[in-house]
């Protein structure tokens, strides 16, 4: 039911075909962090242990609670074994 609560409010904010790619990009990203840090095993706490970034910003990243600032990202990536890469459209779209 929440599903259907969010998707009906969703189409009730207009958004523009730019901010849909902005939420998108924001999603893919906080599910691959989400994926690399459950592949490497770890818990938030553990995570954030790792990486210097208190446990709940972790959460709330993943949660999606708010976006996350790319000084994060970047400590949280580096031990799960990744960076932040800056790509063309294009190339990404391949």
């Amino acid at each position: 039911m929440m599903a259907t609560i969010w998707k009906n409010f969703r189409e009730t904010l207009n958004l523009t075909p730019e901010e849909e790619d902005i939420i998108n990009l924001e999603k893919s990203l906080i599910n691959a962090i989400v994926d690399a840090r459950e592949q490497n095993g770890l818990t938030q706490k553990q995570l954030s242990e790792l990486c210097g970034v208190k446990q709940p910003v972790i959460a709330r990243l993943e949660s999606a609670v708010h976006s996350p600032q790319v000084n994060s990202i970047i400590k949280i990536l580096k031990p799960l074994g990744y960076t932040l890469a800056v790509v063309k459209e294009e190339e990404v779209n391949r």
